[in-house]
């Protein structure tokens, strides 16, 4: 277990800035919650032999794009936030999209 303790000082040693705080975690869970959106389309249309999109899809997808682009805003980082703006209208879009078809009543037969 030695090694783990000079590997540790070793990276302390050459990156005295990085410290993990709240917002290198929140980050974290942005990111896996947007990478678990692949997983789950994979599991979905695996279930179905098709390709397939579900709803969960698109939530993971706003969720974890607004944590990333929070933590993009915190970081004052102008790409991310560039690149993870547009995609949340998006994923919203999508989910407003999904529930606007499912309140509409079809129209009375007869």
């Amino acid at each position: 277990m030695d090694w783990i303790k000079e590997v540790l000082s070793n990276f302390a040693q050459q990156y005295p800035k990085f410290r993990i705080d709240f917002w290198l975690i929140f980050g974290f869970i942005g990111q896996a919650m947007f990478t678990m959106r692949f997983l789950i389309q994979w599991i979905a249309s695996e279930k179905k032999k098709e390709s397939v999109i579900p709803v969960s899809f698109w939530y993971f997808s706003l969720i974890g794009g607004l944590i990333l682009l929070s933590y993009a805003v915190h970081q004052m980082d102008p790409v991310f936030i560039l690149a993870y703006l547009p995609g949340n209208f998006i994923y919203f879009r999508n989910l407003y999209f999904i529930y606007k078809k499912k309140n509409t009543s079809p129209p009375a037969a007869g």
